[in-house]
């Protein structure tokens, strides 16, 4: 639990824009996808590989987990994506619109053998999977568990609302199912779960909102699709000052009942108990991955 990679914020940058790309490294958000697929014409598929190949490879952002999203699945362009992407080196590549285990297992073996191709050590190249069908939803945990390189599953809320010819709405009820469905699949798995982006970028009060049914939920990040969505989304997923101290309060106590030698604890009236001391040290792994200094100490 020591070692907690940060997955709060994963940012777009369109991938034939070099300013828009650079730019991006300048954020405070945890992840960069450099995008081949939504955000770039068909006409320019071919120079945005080009492009975020060079700065993946030459040019990648200190102090940032670096995806690539390539295009679809049954895409033109994905196998000169795929190529492209592994040889740069990426922590790893998104993949959109997944709706079946076996769509993973494909991918795994041409970037296995991409790897070894290029010299790159087998499995270095993780996996993103978004999910974004009725078919991926109903798919989610054996998509989770289809490969060792999947590390997260995100939510993509407008093509799955189109999927199922429901309204998106802002409250966000017609994904709350999906929602569900894709973080018990993650925790099935051990991996990510990512949240459905919230795509008005002016409602900074309706973001707020959706981050509460985000945190609540138990995600452990949400994709922006603007940068000044960045700083909300971290902090929703950043330890409180009170939160920590609860945890600290929660671990020494289980350290007090340890020297006397009793597996019984109670704290404010309350018995502590596993599911208690798992959050606990989840909360100040992530405190301390974040730089928020933590130490265990008597606190009352």
């Amino acid at each position: 639990m020591d070692n907690v990679r940060l997955m709060r914020t994963s940012l777009y940058a369109g991938g034939t824009s070099p300013v828009k790309m650079i730019q991006a490294g300048f954020y405070n958000e945890d992840c960069i996808v450099y995008d081949l697929e939504d955000s770039v014409s068909l006409g320019e598929k071919d120079a945005a590989r080009f492009l975020v190949y060079n700065l993946v490879k030459y040019q990648r952002p200190k102090d940032k987990y670096v995806i690539i999203r390539v295009n679809g699945l049954y895409s033109e362009f994905l196998n000169e994506d795929l190529e492209a992407s592994v040889r740069a080196q990426p922590d790893a590549i998104r993949l959109p619109k997944v709706e079946y285990p076996e769509e993973v297992k494909k991918i795994d073996s041409q970037i296995t053998e991409i790897e070894r191709k290029a010299g790159i050590p087998e499995g270095k190249v993780q996996l993103w999977c978004n999910i974004e069908s009725y078919l991926g939803v109903m798919n989610a945990e054996k998509i989770a568990k289809a490969s060792p390189r999947v590390v997260a599953l995100a939510l993509g809320a407008e093509d799955f609302t189109a999927s199922m010819s429901a309204e998106r709405t802002k409250k966000g009820w017609e994904i709350f199912y999906a929602r569900n469905v894709v973080l018990m699949a993650c925790r099935a798995a051990g991996i990510s779960a990512q949240d459905a982006v919230f795509s008005d970028l002016n409602d900074t009060e309706g973001l707020e909102e959706d981050l509460k049914m985000t945190r609540s939920l138990g995600f452990d990040g949400k994709t922006c699709v603007h940068p000044r969505q960045i700083d909300a989304v971290n902090r929703c997923f950043t330890p409180t000052a009170k939160q920590i101290h609860q945890a600290q309060r929660v671990l020494f106590a289980l350290k007090e009942a340890a020297e006397k030698h009793t597996g019984v604890c109670v704290l404010d009236g309350a018995m502590v108990d596993l599911p208690m001391e798992k959050r606990a040290r989840t909360v100040l792994a992530k405190a301390k991955a974040v730089g928020i200094p933590v130490e265990m100490e008597e606190v009352k």
